[in-house]
């Protein structure tokens, strides 16, 4: 069975180079823009994973990770951040993150973060 990605990031860019990074081998379900998408997006379609990056307008990532664990205790979020973000990287993790990678992405660190959250 495929898994499902959600991709959560207000840079298209990142949003894109995730996107390039797990096609063929993940189905993406949706990208969202900002934490209220993402949580939306969760709800609609239900994947199996979300990419999720903490820095976002509306609602930050750990706000919407929360939302989603709230909804969803057995989901599974990996958060995307900037290298430096420690502390907000402790507060993701206590919202219920499986883990975390760093900006800028690269396919084996993603894959490996992939492999080890699911």
């Amino acid at each position: 069975m495929v898994t499902r990605v959600l991709i959560a990031d207000d840079s298209e860019f990142m949003r894109n180079l995730l996107r390039e990074i797990l096609e063929g081998e993940f189905q993406i379900v949706g990208e969202a823009e900002n934490g209220v998408e993402a949580v939306n997006m969760y709800e609609e379609h239900g994947p199996d994973l979300v990419m999720m990056d903490i820095v976002m307008p509306i609602r930050d990532g750990i706000e919407a990770t929360t939302e989603i664990m709230e909804e969803d205790p057995g989901a599974t979020v990996i958060m995307c951040t900037s290298v430096g973000q420690e502390e907000k990287m402790k507060a993701a993790i206590k919202a219920g993150a499986e883990g975390y990678i760093t900006k800028p992405f690269q396919k084996p660190n993603v894959l490996d973060a992939i492999g080890s959250a699911v």
